[in-house]
């Protein structure tokens, strides 16, 4: 498994992320978290799709709520892109989330069982078993045609180059 550091900070501080780093042009790995009701859902039952994926430490932080507010407004007005939202969060916490924040049209999804998006994707945070702060936008091919790996995890994505990426695959 591949490890590294000095690439993100959390407030200013190194953390390691493990699992393998992404760039634009790879195909996209697929993978499997549970969505709110314990339903495993994987990236390959959206094919055909532009994809989404934003990676959060955890709904419970003001910077992750923000993203995925951002993402849940968007998702309203994408018409064929599917957004994930994807932590390490337990399914039951992203459910009374979801609930109390309005959050209906991203797709809110957990990875605390066995790290597969994290590993496989490179944001699992060695030290806090939490998922550290990205973005992939996936073509309907499963090409990936862009990767943010946000340097300080404490700040928010480039909404508007992901939002874009997204776009102009149509």
């Amino acid at each position: 498994m591949q490890k590294r550091t000095n690439e993100v900070t959390m407030k200013g501080n190194p953390v390691t992320l493990l699992g393998n780093v992404i760039k634009v042009g790879d195909v996209a790995p697929d993978f499997m978290v549970l969505d709110m009701n314990l339903t495993q859902v994987k990236l390959s039952d959206f094919k055909g799709k532009v994809k989404i994926i934003n990676a959060v430490p955890s709904v419970d932080t003001s910077v992750c709520n923000a993203q995925v507010h951002r993402f849940n407004v968007e998702a309203a007005k994408l018409k064929d892109v599917v957004i994930f939202s994807v932590s390490a969060d337990l399914p039951f916490a992203l459910s009374r989330y979801c609930a109390a924040e309005g959050i209906d049209a991203v797709k809110v999804t957990s990875d605390h069982k066995d790290l597969d998006f994290g590993l496989k994707y490179g944001v699992v945070i060695e030290e806090l078993r939490l998922l550290s702060r990205a973005v992939f936008v996936i073509d309907q091919h499963d090409k990936v045609v862009y990767v943010e790996y946000v340097k300080e995890v404490t700040n928010e994505p480039d909404y508007a180059k992901a939002l874009a990426a997204a776009q102009a695959c149509k």
